[in-house]
């Protein structure tokens, strides 16, 4: 990948970006976040940052993308005290986790919700009610746990939210109102899992993938309370035009709901919250931060974080980032060359076309129009996740000759863009970005560097 670039100034930028991203992923270690919020006190007492609980039994759940890893630092640190536990993470990562012995890893299904999900979702409430007053329930939370663990509304099955959930993620929603949608329609989102779990006491350690850390909105808020209707989540599928493409039962749901016909999610003067504490233990500025520190001391560029809540259309995001590295290429503005430009968040994808990628390949693709001809200037943009869309890669670089370079091999830029199908770009080019899964995920991290 590194050796795509055209001239030595290309290479060099490639190489830097490349090593940055591999610095923001590794700071947002599952289990590192863990170990640094955990501390057992002694038999019966732990202390999760600055709060000390005690307990007659200990009950660990979890659910997510990370959360394999999370149970794993559990376990070292109270592995001895832990009366049972389950998490439920993507199938692909269990082989990782088979070691663990208090806390069951059973396999489920990301993006799309399934009947594992189900199951894990049964299998965690099942813990949860085990819990009394005098007991402790930690839940590992992180991205992907909307879709890991699920337990449907009654007049709702899974195959009704499985195609729910993929007209959602095509609409271009964000996930603030994909999670509201979803939290209308479980028993398990939007603080169900809380008072599942209730008398006894909740504390959540969240890693954050959704912009700005709303801990409602993180995997559909399960322990917060929800500040959300269903009037709101109808209001969002009409607004986005896919009232009429949604199953029956679903849209059905939603206007009882909205008639005051359905008990309401959980909300905050609910006494449940009471003993509820949720801790966001990794995010996506930690990241940033780390990336900051690395691309400063160790490579020696001058380096800027934009944002952590970078949000809109990915192919407009793209150029706009690309606009930027375009200012520091000709006039040292924001920041002087060589530097490094740093921005996080979640981008959306409005699909039209019928081809294959992801919204940090769109991103990445939009920016190599504007960054053309431009010697010594990569963008590189990528799901902390290793997942980008439904590809099995992680997104996108690009520099200078990369339009060229498309050009040649007989796709142009805007066809692509059209059709959604900024994979076929990026493997024809061989510039994608492949980590396989990370077990982490704190939403996207978009780098550039210009030299």
């Amino acid at each position: 990948m590194i050796g795509n670039g055209l001239c030595g100034k290309c290479k060099e930028a490639r190489e830097k970006a490349l090593k940055i991203l591999e610095v923001a992923v590794k700071a947002a270690n599952p289990e590192e976040a863990v170990r640094r919020n955990i501390l057992r006190i002694k038999q019966g007492t732990v202390k999760v940052g600055e709060n000390i609980f005690n307990y007659k039994k200990l009950y660990v759940v979890g659910f997510g993308k990370a959360s394999g890893g999370m149970a794993k630092a559990v376990e070292e640190i109270l592995g001895s005290e832990i009366c049972e536990g389950v998490v439920a993470i993507p199938q692909q990562l269990t082989s990782k986790y088979n070691s663990l012995a208090k806390i069951k890893v059973l396999p489920s299904t990301h993006p799309i919700p399934s009947e594992l999900s189900v199951k894990a979702a049964q299998e965690i409430v099942r813990i949860a009610e085990k819990a009394n007053e005098e007991d402790l329930v930690l839940v590992l939370i992180s991205g992907g746990g909307s879709a890991l663990a699920e337990l449907p509304r009654s007049g709702i099955s899974i195959n009704d939210l499985r195609v729910t959930t993929q007209i959602l993620l095509k609409s271009g929603a964000s996930i603030e109102e994909i999670n509201t949608v979803r939290k209308h329609l479980s028993l398990f989102k939007g603080g169900w899992l809380a008072k599942k779990i209730f008398p006894a006491t909740t504390v959540s350690l969240i890693i954050s993938d959704v912009v700005g850390d709303p801990i409602e909105f993180i995997a559909s808020g399960p322990t917060a309370p929800d500040s959300t209707t269903f009037l709101d989540a109808l209001e969002i599928i009409r607004k986005y035009g896919i009232e009429e493409k949604l199953p029956r039962n679903v849209v059905e749901i939603l206007k009882l709901g909205a008639k005051g016909l359905i008990e309401e999610t959980p909300k905050p003067e609910d006494k449940v919250f009471e003993k509820v504490h949720n801790r966001i233990v990794a995010s996506n500025m930690a990241s940033l931060i780390a990336a900051k520190k690395y691309s400063e001391k160790e490579l020696g560029l001058n380096t800027i974080i934009l944002t952590s809540r970078l949000r809109g259309e990915a192919r407009h995001v793209g150029a706009v980032l690309a606009s930027i590295l375009e200012e520091i290429y000709y006039s040292n503005y924001p920041i002087r060359k060589p530097a490094t430009i740093l921005a996080g968040g979640e981008t959306t994808v409005t699909v039209v076309g019928s081809g294959k990628g992801g919204r940090n390949q769109e991103l990445a693709l939009s920016s190599s129009k504007i960054i053309r001809n431009l010697h010594g200037v990569v963008l590189a943009s990528m799901g902390t996740d290793g997942i980008d869309g439904v590809t099995d890669v992680a997104g996108g670089i690009v520099d200078a000759h990369s339009y060229s370079r498309a050009e040649k091999l007989g796709l142009k830029v805007d066809d692509v863009l059209v059709e959604n199908d900024s994979y076929t770009f990026f493997e024809k080019l061989k510039d994608y970005i492949y980590t396989g899964p990370t077990g982490t995920n704190v939403n996207d991290i978009v780098v550039g560097v210009v030299l």
